[in-house]
Parts: structure tokens; sequence; C-alpha cells
């Protein structure tokens, strides 16, 4: 497992044992994590691609071994009595979708609330082979005047990668196209449900 660096920054959760319970369980899967996080505290991180619930087991060995919390948007019936407090510490985040107020804006909400927090997005939506992505994930960074991390799951190199940090531009397009040159040549774990913009990205000819 490549030794990242801990940003004293970033919004952090557990301790010596939950982070060898993470690079263990990375071990005996056979993942490793490559590049770093960086040192802010708060940031979209958005991973894909997501094809298969196997995607989890690794991000849970990867938010294990970075001792990192990492929040994820769940609908608010969710959160009841007896789960509530478990969802809670795992990191999930109450989006009511009847809400008036988008998930966009309710996300920015949250982002206003606290003073540290990674809100962690699956641009896809789906784990199946999504015609396009999401992108309310870089609505929310761009008002939120946060950065997008850029994580990349490639079951080729069984590795999680941090690919890139971009701060959000006015320009979507062309923030689109950098963000999805990360994914270039990444192999999913189930190839035949890789999404519409990166199978076109890996249908092009090597540059």
């Amino acid at each position: 497992m490549n030794e990242t660096l801990f940003p004293d920054r970033i919004p952090r959760r557990g301790n010596a044992f939950s982070r060898w319970l993470g690079m263990w369980l990375l071990r005996l899967i056979g993942w490793r994590i490559v590049g770093e996080l960086p040192n802010v505290p708060k940031a979209v991180v958005i991973g894909a691609p997501h094809s298969s619930n196997y995607d989890g087991l690794v991000a849970a060995g990867v938010v294990l071994a970075l001792q990192v919390r990492i929040g994820l948007m769940a609908k608010d019936s969710l959160f009841r009595w007896p789960v509530a407090g478990l969802l809670r510490w795992l990191g999930g985040i109450p989006i009511d979708r009847r809400s008036k107020r988008g998930v966009v804006e309710q996300s920015l909400d949250r982002f206003r609330e606290r003073e540290q927090l990674f809100l962690g997005i699956a641009p896809e939506g789906t784990r199946a082979a999504a015609t396009q992505w999401k992108t309310g994930f870089w609505h929310i960074a761009r008002h939120a005047d946060v950065p997008i991390v850029v994580a990349v799951l490639d079951y080729g190199r069984r590795e999680l990668r941090f690919a890139d940090v971009i701060t959000p531009s006015e320009d979507l397009d062309a923030d689109m196209r950098r963000i999805l040159a990360c994914f270039r040549g990444v192999v999913p774990r189930r190839p035949a449900r890789l999404s519409a913009p990166l199978k076109a990205l890996n249908d092009e000819p090597p540059r």
C-alpha cells in the first residue's frame, strides 16, 4: 500500500486500530491507495466507475486506512430509530427529497453549517450502465467554493487513486472534460455496466 500523507485539516475519524483494519482489508483484497487527499477542511469527493457493490468494500478499506470522514447523502426517511445514530456515525447526511430546496441546495446548507465536510458523491448515480453523469456535484462544489477530489476505482491496476483536485471554473464543459480524462483506460469490476461517458472515453483511439 502506498504510504499517503495524513493532512491535518481534513475531516478525521478513527484511530490506530481502524487504520490498521483498513490497511489489512486492502492487503487482503489486493488493493492499494495511490495519491493524496488535499489538505483542506471541505471538498466534494467523487468516485467512479461504480459498477458493483464490491466498490463499497474497496471504499471502506480506503476510508478506514486514511482515517478520513466522508459524508454520504441519504434520504431522510432512513434516519429513524434504531438506525439513525448508526447512519450518522457512518457519515450519513439526511436529504429531504420532498423539500422545495433540492439536493444541491440542501448540500450547500450542510457545507455552510459545518467547519469540516468531505461530501462523497457517485456522479454516475447507479451501478447500471448510466447514459450520462449527473452534474450536481459540480454545482455543489462551485457554489460552496470547495474543490472536487477525483477518486478513480481501477480494477485493472487494483488501486484507488486520487487522480486530480479541481477548483470548479465557470465552464462546466471544460471542467467535465478534465474530470473525465482522469478515467481514461480505467477498468471497472463489471465492464458491461460502464457508464456511457467512460465507455466513449475508452473507445477513443490512443493519443
